[in-house]
Formats: structure tokens, sequence, C-alpha cells
């Protein structure tokens, strides 16, 4: 694939990720999460490099998500600077994930269900937070509300 995108002149998104769905969470062993992201997206994105893909065209994505438990999501995300600062940019994609339910459940009655709108709300702050701390873009299912909680967080920050 990487010699298919040095060629075509296309930007390319590289996502943290440790095997396939089916058994991605058996690879969820880490000493410091994030650290260990930032330090396998950065030897993905020198594979890229000598596929002939130039750093202006890379987009690093943390894998929120993708084999990484609840609390680990969200180191990841606390860390997140050590993966803006690889230098490409960041994408970040918290949009409906499980760990922001099961964030959502704590201290709720345990067989409650947390509805897709209180996941998109909490989606719109995990943006937000992403935004402030120096991501590039963010993926997300409710776009409207996103947007909102982004132009809330820009006038915040003046």
């Amino acid at each position: 694939m990487l010699a298919a995108v040095a060629e075509s002149g296309a930007d390319f998104a590289i996502g943290h990720w440790r095997g396939f769905s089916a058994d991605m969470y058996a690879n969820a062993e880490y000493r410091r999460v994030a650290r260990e992201v930032a330090g396998e997206l950065h030897e993905r994105m020198g594979e890229a490099a000598a596929a002939g893909i130039a750093p202006s065209r890379l987009i690093v994505d943390p894998g929120v998500g993708f084999a990484k438990a609840g609390s680990q999501n969200w180191d990841v995300l606390r860390g997140l600077d050590e993966i803006v600062a690889l230098g490409p940019r960041v994408l970040v994609g918290t949009s409906r994930k499980r760990f922001l339910a099961e964030t959502l459940r704590q201290g709720a009655g345990a067989g409650d269900e947390v509805s897709e709108s209180r996941r998109d709300l909490a989606t719109a702050v995990t943006s937000a937070l992403a935004m402030r701390a120096g991501a590039w873009a963010v993926r997300v299912h409710d776009v409207a509300a996103t947007r909102d909680a982004l132009a809330i967080a820009r006038a915040w920050a003046g």
C-alpha cells in the first residue's frame, strides 16, 4: 500500500492498532500507552518515508478504541501531546466509542444503557479537548454538535 500511496501523491493517514478487531484487545498491553503509541506511529512514519511519502502528506491517528482498554484510551488522550510532537497532522476519533459509554455509565445504574445522544455530547467534549491539545481534525458522527463545541472552545481560548 505504501508504494501505491507514494506514487499517487495522496495524503496518507497512519492509524495505530495492534491486530484485527477479533483479537486486538489481546494486544492491549502497555507500560506507558501514549508513549508507546507515539513510538509505534513514529515507526510507521519511518516506513512511509522509506516508501517515498513526504512527511507533509502524513496524518497520524492514535487509534482510540483500537487495541486499547477503556482507561488506556483516556491515557492516550491525556498524552496527546506526545502524538502531536511527532509532527504530522493528528486525527482523533472518539465518536460514540465504548470507552465514552463506560465512563458515562459510572455513577449511573449498572444496567443503564447510554444513549447515542449522550455519546454524541461526550464526543463533542472530547473533540474540543483534542483540538485544544493540538489535534488537526476529529472524526465524529454528529458534525453539528461537534462544530458547535469547537466554536465555543475557540471562543473560550480567545
